[in-house]
């Protein structure tokens, strides 16, 4: 048993490093080809390379056993209690409470309140500061929650697409030609930090799930598509928030 264990987690060590290996000789060729120096801190950086291997090792086995087969079983659970409401609710405060949970939403949003204050476009007081990267973080939990929301009821319907993400990206470049110009960077930007590492799994397993047990829904194809949405309306949603700040 032991022996199963450490086999286990052995290969999975090998597989983080060799997933991260890319970007340490990226950044071992510069080091020592361009710039030519010794890095500062050696040994902290060797010591915060292994945790971060090790941390990959963790977070991606609990994914496989926590996060994915969560998401699916309560897909199903929904699905077969059979009540719209509950399905599209759950959809919904699935969406908002995992992205406001999101670590990379919270440093994005901190930073651009920082940003914005520098700008002289916000007070720079602790409280305008907080309330600023609140109104952000709220606004794109929002914006995912209806996101996954419109998701599901894809899923449910049978609904194209492509449809829906060319409508989506057709209101985004109509929506930056009149935004403030501070704000749609961090729109932008707000699409991609939503699809991190607490939202995206969840998200993907409740689609694959849905689309599993859904007579005349396959879940290669109605499965997936649910990130899409959840990296298009944020910017919408954030765009929105900022013309109604700054204006």
């Amino acid at each position: 048993m032991d022996f199963t264990l450490a086999k286990i987690v052995l290969r999975n060590l090998k597989s983080s490093f060799t997933d991260l290996l890319p970007i340490i000789l990226v950044i071992a060729f510069f080091q020592m080809a361009i710039i030519q120096k010794p890095l500062p801190n050696l040994m902290e950086v060797i010591g915060g390379g292994l945790l971060v291997v090790f941390g990959l090792m963790l977070f991606v086995q609990g994914l496989e056993m926590g996060l994915f087969p969560i998401g699916e079983a309560m897909a199903h659970a929904l699905a077969r209690k059979g009540s719209l409401f509950w399905l599209l609710s759950f959809s919904f405060l699935l969406g908002f409470s995992t992205t406001v949970a999101e670590p990379a939403l919270i440093a994005v949003s901190a930073e651009a309140a920082d940003i914005a204050a520098r700008g002289n476009l916000i007070a720079s007081d602790s409280a305008s500061l907080n309330r600023y990267a609140m109104g952000l973080r709220l606004s794109v939990a929002f914006s995912v929650g209806i996101a996954i929301l419109v998701g599901v009821l894809r899923i449910l319907r049978g609904w194209p697409i492509h449809y829906l993400i060319i409508g989506g990206y057709v209101m985004v470049m109509l929506m930056t030609l009149f935004a403030p110009k501070e704000i749609i960077g961090i729109a932008y930007d707000a699409g991609g930090v939503t699809t991190s590492t607490v939202t995206v799994p969840l998200v993907a397993a409740l689609g694959v799930g849905l689309a599993s047990i859904i007579k005349g829904r396959s879940p290669l194809i109605d499965g997936f598509g649910l990130i899409a949405f959840a990296s298009l309306l944020p910017m919408i949603f954030v765009m929105g928030y900022g013309t109604f700040i700054f204006r």
